[in-house]
C-alpha cells in the first residue's frame, strides 16, 4: 500500500505542505511541475522553490509571486496569517493587482500570524498598500472551474478544500456561507497553494494519508475583531474531530487552509505507520523557531494495512421502523464506515434491535452526538477492534457509456475489482436500461 505520512509537529499551512510534498517528486520532473503550475491559468502567478535551511536541516520554501511580487512581512503590532507563520499588520495591500482590504490574516507558513483568513505563503512582508478583491464561494469556483486547466477531480478537491473553510467562516461570524467573503483566502497566490497540494497529491496517488497530531502553536492572534486565542475560530472549526496540541512555541502554527487540507486528504490522524520508506519531504515556512518550522512529508509502501475501529453500539425496544431507518441513514451520512441492525431479546421478554456503528475514533463525538440525538437510547457501548483491510484504488474505466469508475481491491492473496454502483444506476437511469444490462455492456 502507498502511504504518505505528514508529521505536522510544527502546524501545517498551504505553502508548507505544497514544499514538503514537491519534494516527493523525483527531481528529474520538479521543473516540469512548476511549468506546469505556471501554465494553470492563475493570471500573473509564477512558482518558484527556493532552498531553505531550519535548525540545520535542508528543504524547500515555495514562493508564489503575483505579477512579479511576493507577499512579505514586517512587524508590527497586529500580525496577519501568513504561511510564513507570523506577520504583524493591518494594512491594505496590493498584490500584483488582485486586493483585498483586508484586516484579516493570511495563511503563510511563517506561524504566528494573526488572523481567521488564510492565505499561505511564508512569511512576507510589503511595504506598499494593496487592495486585493474580497471573493465568495462562487466567485472562487468561478476561476477554479472555469478558467484553470486542471482534471475535474482535482477542481472538486480545491472547492471541497474551500467548502471546509467557508463552513468554518461562517460558524465564527454568524453569517450563512452565501454571505462569506474570503480576504486573502480568495485571492490569486492563496488560490495557487491550495490548487497546488490537490494537484500534488492527485499525482502522488498515495492509497492512504495518515496525518500526525497537529501541533497547533499557543498564546494569542491580532485580528480587525480583536485579540483571539490560539487556534483561531475559524482553524479550531475545522480541526474539529482532528487531535491536536498547543506547547511553548507562541503563535498560530496550524493556519486555516493548513488545517482545511489536512482535514479533506487526511484517511486517519495518528502515529506513523510500519512502511518501507521511499522519499522524504521538508517544506519550509519562513520564520525560525527554536524547532525546525516545517512541514515533514515520508512517502512509503506499507503491508497489507490494519488499523483500529470503534464499535459503538446501543440496544433499544421503543423505536418504530422507520425511525430506525432514518437513524442508520443520518450516521452513515455522518461519516460512519458501516452501520447495522441485529434483531436482539431484551429484558421483559421484549424484542428490541441493537444497532452498531463503526467508525474511526476521530469521529467518536460526532457518532454518539447523532446516536443521542436520532435514538431513544440513554447509554452507549465502545469497544476497540482491529480491522484488516485490502489495499483499495479507484480507476476511470473507459467505456461504450462514457468514463466509469471502477474500484479494486487487493492484499492477503485476493483481487477483486467492481464498478461504483453510482455510475452504474445513474447510466441506467439515462439509458432505460437495467443494471445487469449496464454490467453486461461494460469491460470485463
Amino acid at each position: 500500500m502507498k502511504t504518505l505520512y505528514l508529521d505536522c509537529g510544527m502546524g501545517a499551512a498551504g505553502d508548507m505542505l505544497t514544499a514538503a510534498l514537491y519534494e516527493l517528486l523525483p527531481e528529474a520532473e520538479r521543473k516540469a511541475f512548476l511549468e506546469e503550475l505556471d501554465a494553470l491559468g492563475l493570471p500573473g502567478v509564477a512558482f518558484r522553490a527556493e532552498p531553505a535551511v531550519k535548525c540545520g536541516i535542508t528543504g524547500t520554501h515555495m514562493a508564489v509571486t503575483v505579477d512579479g511580487e511576493e507577499e512579505e512581512s514586517f512587524d508590527h503590532h497586529h500580525p496577519h496569517d501568513h504561511d510564513g507563520h507570523g506577520h504583524d499588520h493591518e494594512h491594505p495591500h496590493d498584490h500584483g493587482g488582485h486586493g483585498h482590504d483586508h484586516e484579516h490574516p493570511h495563511d503563510h507558513g511563517g506561524h504566528g500570524h494573526d488572523h481567521e483568513h488564510p492565505h499561505d505563503h511564508g512569511e512576507h512582508g510589503h511595504d506598499h498598500a494593496h487592495h486585493h478583491h474580497h471573493s465568495g464561494l462562487h466567485d472562487i469556483e468561478h476561476i477554479v472551474r472555469g478558467h484553470l486547466a486542471l482534471p475535474e477531480r482535482v477542481q472538486d478537491d480545491v472547492m471541497a478544500v474551500y467548502d471546509l473553510i467557508a463552513e468554518a467562516e461562517s460558524k465564527a461570524h454568524g453569517m450563512p456561507v452565501t454571505e462569506i467573503h474570503f480576504h486573502e483566502v480568495g485571492t490569486m497566490d492563496a488560490i495557487a497553494d491550495v490548487t497546488a497540494v490537490c494537484l500534488l497529491l492527485d499525482k502522488l496517488a498515495p492509497d492512504e494519508v495518515v496525518v500526525s497530531p497537529v501541533h497547533v502553536g499557543s498564546g494569542h492572534v491580532h485580528c480587525a475583531h480583536g485579540i483571539l486565542p490560539v487556534p483561531a475560530p475559524a482553524t479550531a472549526t475545522i480541526l474539529q474531530g482532528v487531535p491536536i496540541y498547543g506547547g511553548s512555541i507562541q503563535g498560530e502554527l496550524c493556519t486555516p487552509t493548513g488545517a482545511a487540507l489536512l482535514k479533506h486528504f487526511a484517511t486517519r490522524f495518528g502515529e506513523m505507520p510500519a512502511m518501507e520508506l521511499q522519499a522524504v519531504g521538508y517544506g519550509m515556512g519562513k520564520k525560525d523557531f527554536p524547532a525546525a518550522n516545517c512541514v515533514r512529508a515520508m512517502l512509503g509502501r506499507s503491508a497489507d494495512h490494519t488499523d483500529q475501529v470503534l464499535e459503538l453500539s446501543c440496544d433499544l425496544d421503543d423505536m418504530t421502523g422507520e425511525e430506525l431507518g432514518f437513524a442508520v441513514e443520518e450516521l452513515l451520512a455522518g461519516g460512519a464506515l458501516d452501520v447495522y441492525t441485529s434483531a436482539v431479546g431484551m429484558k421483559k421478554s421484549r424484542p428490541g434491535t441493537m444497532i452498531q456503528v463503526l467508525c474511526t475514533e476521530a469521529d467518536r463525538e460526532a457518532m454518539l452526538a447523532l446516536l443521542f440525538r436520532h435514538t431513544t437510547t440513554l447509554g452507549v457501548r465502545e469497544a476497540k477492534l482491529q480491522r484488516y483491510v485490502l489495499r483499495r484504488s479507484v480507476e476511470a474505466v473507459q467505456t461504450v457509456f462514457g468514463p466509469v469508475r471502477r474500484k479494486t481491491a487487493s492484499g492477503y492473496g485476493a483481487e477483486r475489482s467492481k464498478y461504483e454502483y453510482e455510475d452504474l444506476a445513474k447510466i441506467a437511469r439515462e439509458q432505460g436500461l437495467s443494471l445487469r444490462q449496464v454490467k453486461e455492456r461494460l469491460p470485463r
